[in-house]
């Protein structure tokens, strides 16, 4: 060991010596024992959301003094993700959500995402390391996404059906377990393909396409669709990527000649390079599969052949030397367009070569249209009468006549330009239209006076124009659907023709500024979808466009109105407009009179939208029209009774299945006045009651107790003396309300006293009452009850109450005796008011007319109104006093 190595040992042991002495011992115990806590968050909070609280979890005294701090070893951490509350210890998160994926980029499932952290605990008395963990839970924030946006798969023609291809390109889901991603589906799988999905050994889904039908380059060379990755997330979040099926070509179709038979005229005079005819053959197949060439039969001479050259590539004839014949030949070529794998096609060109006369005279072609390899092309827009090329006759003799015209179908003619130069212009005569005539062949004849006939071929191709609009074949679609359809269902295909030829005639749908969001055209094949579920009681028609576009310049569109109806499921119970219903009738309602209409409807059309109703409780009692809603009861109720009915109404829909509802009905019997009092005591007008002699003015002797089976103010009942035999007038008197009955007056006679009661109730809008006989007997005793009897029994004239119970019970009765004075006060009081009120009037416009005098004066004036005023107030506290005593 070095010198330097142990002066380096000595200084750290002597470190540590003085670090024992300096710092207590708690301290050291707390920084050899560092504590672990974990915490468990899910990602993507928002700031300020709590994680946990150090300080509780550490279980310390915040008592202690000085009080404990905490801050975090890693600050950039502490800005970036989490805030620590220095005082106590609690973990928040920061302005910075935490995204799992972003800190824990490889962490796989099974494999937790931990943010770790170093919370220290000061001051040193209290120090302690805290080793912090905190979980981050993964939630489903991303959408699954595929690595590129247009995923490109070839797939030959000839696939077997069920033949399977991987899609290499799937989609990543940064979430894990069963955030990521689940399944995979087309859009559109155009009825040939469908995707099924597998899983390897490390979890990984890889999408496969499976073909399902036949394929056929030549009917569609692609297919293009949306792939789908779809996450388990709730709700599912989706990644979608074009993927675009190439139909790759395979060699499964020959060469065709466009024409088999070919007819060329030649001149005996001919030079070497004179065009004679182009040969064209097709081949539907692409690349290597579609090459063509041209090459004669074996049958055809060598001679021949070497005449007559024929481009291998092109298949343009031309003639390979000078012919010079003063007689007329007669050839007949057979031409093979040959392709890989193929037989063949067959083609015969004719070549007659026409006898010259030396010096004769010829045709001179100058074309105004263009012009390539003999064919003139003019366009089928071009007008009437619209020039195509000029002829020229030479060689002329001086005696020489010359015809010239025209064989050949066509709208053409062929017109003298300038008849003494021998000049000829052809021209159209109307019009041309590609979609019925696409070529024309015209022979220019001149024949002279010596019988020499001289023929010019020529060809006139039309050229296509975009003047045909796309054609539907209904203008009208009518589509029937119902209502609760599955998403993504097929509705109809629309199909539209295009008469014009190539890209022209190409015809792509577009749904039109009307179309409701949810329906879908393809933009090819016209199949026209909805992409949700239709609920006819939302809306039951719908009415838009669709629009047929060509790919020509300028486009040219139609359009089609496609009319979509709805049709009704029974998807909807009858629903009442009130929850339940009260209804309040008066008693004794006749029988089958309407009590109240129950209002149920069914937002479902024809027979589902058909409802019945029945009772389900008290139909012995009520009845309900079904058609109108209308309860009625089969009888009078009556209320005392029974004063309230429940009844459980159903409204059931015409549907099959048949859905219902049920409402509850309370029907309430409101009172009417058709029960009197009933009295129940005295129980009759034969009862009587000993009353002695010396009874003093203000005992209640008896009372009179009836009852009433009605309700409200038909059962108040009032009670009154009408009659009575024996006393003098005023000795009893009746309390309205209670029936008590007390003697006013001293009895001075002994025998039989008789009250004849009146028992009213308050009824509308008669009231409606009883009376009863009160009998009082008054003596010490009750010694001979025969002879009270016969009293009781004896008839005798009853004198009437001088007054109505209500006037007599407010002057005699104790209660009423009061009722006067009040009234006489308030009378009193009012009028007093009255007049304070109009002097208080007076008074101030008598101020407002004197304002413009002295002050002095002024105040003088008013001190008399005052003065009066106190003097009428006295006035009336003395009154006041005076009616009070009354």
């Amino acid at each position: 060991m070095s010198s330097r190595q142990l002066s380096q040992k000595g200084r750290l042991w002597g470190f540590c010596i003085i670090l024992l002495y300096t710092t207590p011992l708690p301290c050291l115990t707390n920084f050899s024992q560092a504590k672990e806590l974990v915490y468990k968050i899910k990602e993507g909070l928002p700031k300020g959301t709590f994680i946990g609280a150090i300080g509780v979890d550490l279980h310390l005294d915040f008592t202690v003094d000085p009080p404990f701090l905490f801050s975090l070893s890693q600050k950039k951490v502490s800005e970036q993700y989490v805030n620590l509350k220095n005082t106590t210890g609690d973990l928040f998160t920061s302005a910075t959500e935490i995204d799992r994926e972003t800190l824990c980029p490889y962490s796989s499932v099974g494999q937790a995402c931990v943010l770790s952290l170093d919370v220290i605990v000061l001051p040193q008395q209290y120090f302690q390391l805290v080793k912090v963990k905190i979980s981050i839970e993964d939630v489903n924030d991303n959408r699954p996404t595929f690595p590129v946006d247009e995923i490109c798969m070839s797939i030959p023609e000839n696939t077997q059906v069920n033949t399977r291809y991987a899609v290499e390109q799937s989609a990543v889901d940064p979430d894990l377990g069963v955030y990521g991603v689940q399944t995979y589906w087309l859009v559109n799988d155009f009825g040939v393909f469908t995707l099924d999905v597998e899983e390897n050994e490390g979890g990984e889904l890889t999408p496969f396409l499976i073909v399902t039908e036949s394929l056929d380059r030549e009917r569609q060379d692609e297919y293009i669709t949306d792939i789908i990755a779809e996450d388990g997330g709730t709700p599912p979040l989706l990644g979608a990527a074009t993927l675009k099926i190439v139909i790759t070509d395979v060699n499964d179709n020959c060469p065709k000649f466009t024409e088999s038979q070919i007819n060329v005229t030649l001149h005996g005079n001919s030079t070497k390079g004179t065009h004679l005819a182009r040969l064209h053959a097709f081949d539907p197949d692409l690349g290597a599969n579609a090459l063509i060439s041209y090459s004669y039969s074996d049958r055809v001479p060598r001679d021949t052949r070497s005449l007559f050259h024929l481009d291998k590539l092109t298949g343009v004839m031309k003639l390979a030397r000078n012919v010079d014949m003063v007689t007329g030949t007669f050839y007949k070529l057979t031409v093979l367009a040959i392709g890989p794998g193929c037989i063949p096609a067959v083609a015969t060109v004719t070549v007659h070569i026409i006898k010259v006369v030396t010096g004769p005279h010829a045709i001179i072609p100058r074309y105004i249209a263009s012009e390539k390899d003999g064919v003139v092309s003019i366009k089928e827009s071009e007008p009437a009468f619209s020039p195509i090329a000029f002829f020229t006759i030479k060689n002329i003799g001086k005696n020489q006549r010359v015809d010239c015209y025209l064989e050949g179908a066509g709208p053409f003619r062929l017109v003298p330009y300038q008849e003494v130069k021998n000049e000829y212009l052809l021209e159209t005569t109307e019009p041309l239209d590609y979609e019925k005539t696409q070529k024309y062949e015209l022979i220019l004849v001149a024949n002279n006076s010596q019988g020499i006939v001289i023929k010019t071929f020529l060809k006139v191709q039309v050229l296509d124009e975009n003047d045909n609009a796309p054609v539907f074949q209904e203008s009208l679609v009518e589509i029937s659907i119902e209502e609760n359809n599955p998403p993504n269902t097929f509705l109809a295909r629309l199909q539209a023709s295009d008469n014009d030829g190539g890209s022209q005639g190409e015809v792509i749908y577009l749904l039109g500024g009307d179309a409701p969001g949810i329906f879908v055209v393809d933009h090819v094949t016209g199949v026209l979808t909805v992409t949700t579920s239709l609920d006819r009681e939302e809306k039951e028609k719908y009415r838009f466009i669709v629009r047929a576009v060509d790919q020509g310049t300028p486009r040219r569109e139609s359009i089609a109105t496609v009319v979509l109806t709805v049709e009704d499921r029974n998807d909807n119970s009858p629903r009442f407009i009130n929850k339940d219903f009260t209804f309040f009738v008066a008693e004794n309602f006749p029988g089958y009179g309407e009590i109240g209409m129950l209002s149920v409807t069914d937002a479902d059309a024809g027979e589902n939208g058909w409802i019945a109703l029945s009772i389900l409780n008290g139909s012995d009692i009520f009845m309900i029209d079904t058609g109108r809603g209308a309860l009625r009861a089969r009888t009078s109720l009556d209320r005392e009774q029974q004063g309230t009915y429940h009844l459980w109404i159903e409204a059931v829909d015409g549907g099959e299945p048949a859905l219902s509802t049920v409402t509850m009905v309370t029907v309430l019997l409101l009172d009417v006045n058709d029960n009197p009092p009933v009295v129940l005591f005295p129980q009759s007008n034969q009862s009587y009651m000993l009353v002695l002699p010396d009874t003093t003015p203000g005992t209640s002797i008896t009372e009179v107790y009836a009852v009433d089976k009605d309700t409200g103010m038909n059962a108040v009942i009032a009670y009154s003396i009408i009659k009575r035999k024996g006393g003098e007038q005023g000795s009893f008197a009746i309390d309205p309300e209670t029936g008590n009955i007390t003697l006013r007056r001293e009895l001075s006679n002994r025998g039989l006293y008789s009250l004849l009661v009146k028992v009213s109730d308050h009824g509308q809008p008669e009231p409606l009452y009883s009376t009863v006989m009160v009998n009082f007997f008054v003596n010490e005793t009750v010694s001979n009850e025969s002879y009270i009897q016969s009293l009781l029994t004896r008839e005798a004239d009853i004198e009437v109450e001088e007054k109505p119970w209500y006037i007599g019970q407010m002057t005699d009765g104790p209660e009423r005796y009061e009722l006067f004075p009040c009234r006489l006060v308030l009378i009193v009081l009012s009028v007093t008011c009255l007049g304070l009120f109009f002097l208080v009037i007076v008074l101030t416009s008598y101020i407002c007319c004197k304002r413009y005098k002295k002050i002095r004066k002024k105040r003088s004036e008013v001190e008399v109104p005052l003065k009066i005023k106190n003097d009428s107030a006295q006035f009336l506290n003395r009154k006041f006093r005076q009616i009070s005593n009354i």
